[in-house]
């Protein structure tokens, strides 16, 4: 297993994989409050279909922070230790939810799913045949992001569309 003392696995850096790995971390902790938060909050039209997935997002978001936390250690470095640290690694951001309408949580979510893609697909490019458990674990939660992605897309539109046929069968 790769240590920090052995700083590289097949030409990369372990301390870049693991400063990746942990904005990555930050990224999924925010991530998961921010699930979380919108599913209490969240207001409109099927908002307890949104509400499920966001439930059920935030419990991945959750286990895919101890998947990074785990590999981090592995590689012999030392997760972000704090909270407060989130933000300032984070990749994607926090968003605090200011409209609670169904719609604008969907959209909000979409974006820092389509955030999370871009994260981790650099992380896939970056160690693609280098540290192979890496890339096996982050393809695993790109993966999951997609489909996450897909899922809200789907979701937003679908109700986007039956709001627009309300609205034209009440012209």
């Amino acid at each position: 297993m790769a240590r920090v003392g052995n700083s590289i696995i097949k030409g990369i850096e372990v301390s870049e994989v693991i400063n990746k790995l942990n904005r990555a971390y930050a990224d999924e902790w925010l991530a998961y409050y921010q699930y979380f938060i919108e599913s209490k909050v969240i207001k409109g039209l099927m908002k307890d279909a949104v509400m499920g997935e966001l439930v059920l997002h935030a419990a991945d978001e959750l286990r895919h922070a101890t998947m990074i936390a785990d590999r981090i250690i592995q590689l012999g470095g030392t997760p972000l230790l704090h909270p407060s640290d989130w933000l300032v690694q984070t990749h994607c951001g926090y968003d605090a939810p200011n409209d609670f309408d169904v719609v604008a949580i969907l959209k909000d979510a979409i974006k820092g799913e389509q955030c999370a893609i871009s994260t981790y697909s650099d992380i896939v490019d970056m160690t693609r045949n280098k540290d192979i458990v890496t890339y096996d674990m982050v393809s695993q939660i790109l993966a999951d992001e997609v489909e996450h992605e897909e899922d809200l897309q789907s979701l937003h539109d679908d109700i986007t569309e039956f709001i627009n046929d309300i609205k034209k069968n009440l012209r």
